[in-house]
């Protein structure tokens, strides 16, 4: 099965070429601000909405003007492509899958995007428009063979590396199938508990590096305004954060990956990460321990590999319920991990017993879209799951 599939590199710019990149992250950061204000204003003062033809012609116009006449002065591809990025972040928040976009910073992650008319690649050597050299593209990882790009897409996060993601057709083959069926419940004291008995421990890079995190951050904040030190503290802070994103995706990567080969269909909960981050006492464990991101790593690799993902209705008692005899218990708070079923007398770990309880659930939907709780039906999508009357 052929699929665009995006390699990421990390890539090393001369001089010169992070004058060039500079110019067109600046450009490009000021098209798509520049866009979203017409945008807003034309939406809420005159009631129209502008879409990418219109902003286009506009641009034009714009880079006629004798003030903004330094646009000329990089590609035109990139800036296109930031319109187009802006209608997507729109066609987004329409949908809900993302809030109203937001002005970009010129101290946050900058990129550009080059489409194939806006590159040359020969031999293996990728030359962007305006420049007059190759990048220096450190290859950790060959590309498909006879792969061309279609587009590729340079950035330059806040610790000051750069990447640059290509964008190429690769032929993916479906893992061998197999009979394993898993059932993963994700937590906090343990990041992930399987029904095969194993439990993963919860990492925490976040709380590993907190204290350094919170030192540099004081030193950055009593630095002056607009000094070079003050920019030398900027980098620690931006090279903290980017040491624990980092390690946090190798482990999620790793881990995801495994589950994905070993097990046909993986069955987890689908939780609503959004208002769970809303309690103050444990936002800050669940936005280090990546519950989202690992469940959507998932859902691509078992999209590209042949396997089954089966989300559980957030709803379904896994915790309280025994997987023995089926008993559930009235209440388990979240300080109780281990507990003893009254009706059968079995001895439960929490995390193991709910994972047995997500893989029985998920494969009845895979069965025969079994319903696990009155009015509500399990769903293989992702997607709000249908009612449904109770069977009389």
């Amino acid at each position: 099965m052929r699929q665009k599939r995006a390699f990421r590199y990390r890539v090393y710019p001369t001089p010169e070429q992070q004058q060039m990149l500079a110019h067109t992250f600046g450009c490009c950061r000021f098209v798509y601000n520049w866009a979203l204000r017409k945008k807003s204003d034309a939406y809420y003062n005159e009631q129209q909405r502008l879409y990418y033809k219109e902003l286009s012609t506009m641009l034009t116009e714009l880079k006629k003007q004798e003030d903004t006449t330094w646009l000329n002065d990089v590609s035109s591809v990139p800036l296109q492509q930031a319109l187009r990025h802006l209608d997507k972040a729109f066609l987004n928040f329409f949908e809900g899958r993302a809030k109203y976009p937001t002005f970009h910073k010129k101290r946050h992650k900058q990129s550009a995007t080059y489409a194939a008319n806006a590159f040359t690649w020969r031999d293996g050597r990728l030359t962007l428009a305006k420049m007059s050299e190759p990048l220096e593209i450190v290859w950790s990882r060959p590309l498909p063979d006879g792969a061309a790009p279609s587009s590729v897409t340079i950035s330059k996060d806040g610790a000051g590396r750069y990447f640059i993601s290509i964008l190429v057709e690769d032929e993916i083959a479906h893992l061998p199938s197999n009979e394993n069926a898993l059932g993963a419940d994700l937590g906090l004291k343990s990041f992930v508990g399987l029904s095969t008995g194993e439990v993963v421990g919860n990492p925490k890079f976040f709380h590993k590096d907190e204290k350094k995190l919170a030192k540099a951050q004081r030193r950055h904040a009593k630095k002056k305004k607009g000094s070079k030190n003050r920019d030398k503290a900027r980098l620690k802070v931006a090279r903290f954060h980017a040491r624990i994103a980092d390690r946090r995706r190798d482990f999620l990567h790793k881990l995801s990956t495994r589950l994905i080969r070993e097990n046909q269909v993986v069955c987890v909960e689908s939780l609503a990460v959004k208002n769970m981050v809303k309690n103050g006492k444990l936002s800050k464990a669940i936005s280090d321990v990546g519950w989202s991101e690992f469940v959507s790593q998932l859902e691509y690799k078992a999209d590209w590999y042949g396997r089954d993902i089966v989300k559980i209705d957030k709803w379904y008692p896994s915790s309280k319920r025994c997987f023995e005899c089926g008993h559930v218990l009235d209440s388990l708070p979240l300080d109780v991990r281990q507990w003893t079923c009254p009706a059968c007398g079995v001895h439960h770990d929490r995390d193991i017993n709910a994972a047995k309880n997500i893989v029985a659930a998920g494969l009845a939907v895979l069965a025969c879209g079994e319903s696990v709780r009155p009015g509500r039906v399990l769903s293989r999508s992702g997607k709000t799951p249908r009612s449904r009357k109770p069977s009389r």
